[in-house]
Order: structure tokens, then C-alpha cells, then sequence
């Protein structure tokens, strides 16, 4: 991937769709972390680890193929991800799913070979209200 590519995948896109979680989808995410169902039909926070990629219509694989790589061993960390609830999530909630990659910055070493890529993309999560739910920010590290 060219410095031009990279830079331009900023301000890329995701499709976008919808997702609702499930009662059973959430009953096996709280039984995994050992932890109560939650009242109100609270969702388990854990769903945000996949919710938000499934729900805008994106897969790992297309997201390492965005990155330039086909997702062998060794070729992408994740370096961090920030999660931010502005309202509760609830199961059986239809969330309108967007988001799209916010930046993309490579490292390069004295002689200017690629080194490494760090690209972040951001996915919200809206109520059917219009209200913004939580937004996901993943922070992926594409070693050259």
C-alpha cells in the first residue's frame, strides 16, 4: 500500500445496517464473563466486541483487507479500543449502525521502508430515536 492509499482510507465508509441483540445472544455473552443476567434487558458491555462490526456490514477479513493484509500470523495487533455508553444498551433494541476508518498514520524506519500502519475506525450505534447509543473507536496496528 502506497502512502497515497493510506491516507486515503480516511474518511472511508462502512456500509452500515442494523443490529439487534438478542435475548440468547446476550444470555451466552453474560454466562461467558461467569456474571448474572442483567436486569431491564440490559445488554452484557461484551457485545460491543462484535455488535458494532457485524451491525455496519463489514467483516475482519474485509477490515484486514482494507489494512493491505490478508491477516496471517503476526500481521495485525490490536494497540487499543475505546468504548463509550452514552445510553444503555438493551436487547431486542433495532441500532442503526454506522461508522467508518477515522485515521491511518505509518511508521516508516531511517531508510523510509514501511514499517508499520496504525489505523483506528469508529462505528456508532444510534437508538430507532435518532440518539446515539455508543460509539466504538478500534485502534489496529498492520505490521509491512
Amino acid at each position: 500500500m502506497t502512502d497515497a492509499e493510506l491516507a486515503a482510507l480516511v474518511g472511508h465508509r462502512f456500509p452500515g445496517g442494523e443490529y439487534t441483540i438478542t435475548h440468547w445472544e446476550n444470555a451466552l455473552l453474560t454466562d461467558c464473563t461467569e456474571r448474572a443476567p442483567m436486569a431491564d434487558d440490559l445488554a452484557h458491555p461484551i457485545a460491543l466486541f462484535h455488535v458494532p462490526i457485524q451491525g455496519v456490514g463489514i467483516s475482519i477479513g474485509e477490515l484486514f483487507e482494507l489494512g493491505g493484509t490478508d491477516g496471517r500470523a503476526g500481521s495485525v495487533s490490536l494497540r487499543g479500543y475505546d468504548w463509550e455508553y452514552l445510553r444503555p444498551l438493551r436487547e431486542r433494541c433495532r441500532y442503526r449502525v454506522d461508522g467508518g476508518i477515522v485515521s491511518a498514520e505509518r511508521t516508516s524506519d531511517v531508510h523510509g521502508k514501511p514499517v508499520h500502519d496504525d489505523i483506528a475506525f469508529s462505528i456508532e450505534l444510534f437508538e430507532p430515536d435518532g440518539g446515539l447509543t455508543a460509539r466504538v473507536t478500534n485502534h489496529w496496528r498492520f505490521v509491512r
